[in-house]
């Protein structure tokens, strides 16, 4: 029962930020997408190649975070600004695909 209201207390002081991204934002969009992309070529990958869905979810985390940031800095060059929210955003599509990947895969025997 304690957890119970630590737990109430916890979600009504905290800022709640799910709603940040505005569907208008299709820059923001195309990053999550990007994210979704690269994080699933880099957990298959990573899958295929070792067997460990551990090191194959960091894997794929690690690639959405390195495109996201690669995409910022060719953007920088290119005369365009650096974005945070961007690479948030991509970060975001890969942990929403490292995170519900697992749960559809078959175990390997």
């Amino acid at each position: 029962m304690r957890h119970f209201f630590l737990i109430i207390l916890f979600m009504l002081t905290t800022n709640m930020v799910g709603q940040n991204f505005i569907l208008q934002e299709k820059d923001k969009q195309i990053h999550f997408a990007a994210g979704m992309v690269a994080s699933t070529v880099g957990y298959h990958w990573s899958y295929k190649r070792h067997g460990n869905k551990s090191r194959a979810q960091i894997t794929g985390m690690l690639t959405s975070i390195s495109v996201g940031i690669l995409k910022e800095l060719y953007d920088s060059r290119t005369g365009g600004t650096v974005e945070s929210r961007d690479v948030l955003a991509t970060m975001m599509g890969g942990a929403l695909v490292t995170v519900t990947i697992p749960l559809f895969q078959k175990k390997k025997k």
